[in-house]
């Protein structure tokens, strides 16, 4: 009966983290609308104002930049759940200086338009923390911005 007892509690907790990680791509854990408004002198569709700095809020989200500007990133993570380091894919961006990362498990990272093109930024976290004494998981929350560079 404890044994039967004891597999149920797991088989709950393990349903309970596969439940609340439903959803996370679209960043409702760090209180974004997952909306932005539309800037006005952007020439591509559903591009989203350039602002100061990404946030894990900012998921799924496509920005439209122009040569020359620069966007940084900052993603809050801890020491159980780090953010990897955000990775650059396509092209129209490079990777520039981002300052000191002060907290453990954070990702920051910022990157010039230097050219017209597309990229797509991505990082990950774990959706549990690592706790050797605590059941795992292997589910990532994963985070994706997508970044369209024009000409002036």
């Amino acid at each position: 009966m404890r044994r039967t007892t004891h597999h149920r509690m797991i088989a709950l907790a393990a349903l309970t983290l596969l439940l609340a990680g439903c959803g996370t791509r679209s960043g409702s854990d760090a209180g974004g609308s997952g909306t932005v408004s539309p800037s006005p002198t952007t020439p591509a569709k559903g591009c989203a104002t350039p602002k100061a700095e990404l946030s894990a809020a900012d998921t799924g989200h496509t920005l439209c930049l122009t040569t020359g500007e620069v966007i940084r990133v900052a993603l809050d993570g801890t020491t159980s759940r780090p953010w990897a380091p955000v990775k650059v894919s396509g092209g129209g961006v490079r990777a520039t200086n981002s300052g000191i990362v002060l907290q453990a498990g954070d990702a920051s990272s910022a990157f010039k338009a230097v050219s017209a093109g597309t990229a797509h930024l991505t990082s990950s976290r774990p959706l549990c923390p690592s706790d050797p004494a605590r059941i795992s998981c292997k589910g990532l929350q994963e985070w994706t911005v997508t970044v369209v560079v024009t000409k002036p």
